[in-house]
């Protein structure tokens, strides 16, 4: 391709983005769910919340099934002044084995999530691995729907997890989906601090 081609060609690029600029407007939080079968769901919700601490926001993390605290996550980001860190699970549902105590610890876990979305301080929360309390059962969308749609205007949240129920998908503003091509647990590597935990 010659300059002049390029040239032209990123020009008619940054056209489209500038008209695409303009048109965006409305100036409000966001709804972000990080769903699908691949690795990195929660690793992209802590890096985006990490750039809302970098503004000096306030955030929140509740994390509805990870029940341990040596985590490189938590480990990083436990003293930041600007953060509220939640480990309300016991532990993934293989594990536990415990229905009654799952669905005790998700509604525990609701709750203090629940008063995060009321409470207009809070500029960024994530709402880690959430989507598994409605895949069995454990919590009602609705009421976590109708609590996301009355949150401050400016709050962004994020909730991630494999799959999502159809009514938070039907209010989210932004959908990613991290697909699983390969993954090193099924070719025998074990899982590793600062990789899976």
């Amino acid at each position: 391709m010659s300059d002049a081609n390029h040239l032209n060609r990123m020009q008619r690029k940054k056209d489209v983005v500038d008209e695409r600029i303009s048109r965006a407007t409305e100036e409000r939080g966001v709804l972000i769910l990080l769903k699908g079968n691949g690795k990195g769901k929660s690793s992209s919700a802590f890096g985006t919340m990490a750039r809302s601490l970098g503004h000096g926001q306030q955030c929140a993390v509740i994390q509805f099934i990870k029940g341990r605290r040596e985590t490189g996550e938590y480990l990083f980001f436990r003293d930041h002044p600007k953060l509220d860190w939640h480990i309300m699970g016991h532990g993934f549902t293989w594990e536990t084995q415990n229905r009654e105590r799952d669905i005790e610890a998700a509604e525990a876990a609701w709750a203090v999530a629940k008063g995060l979305l009321e409470n207009p301080a809070y500029h960024m929360i994530v709402l880690d691995e959430m989507s598994y309390m409605f895949k069995y059962g454990y919590l009602d969308p609705e009421p976590v729907v109708e609590a996301l749609k009355r949150r401050p205007a400016h709050q962004n949240v994020i909730i991630t997890g494999r799959t999502m129920a159809t009514p938070l998908q039907e209010i989210a503003d932004t959908i990613s989906v991290v697909q699983d091509e390969r993954h090193a647990f099924r070719g025998g590597v074990k899982a590793q601090a600062g990789i899976e935990y």
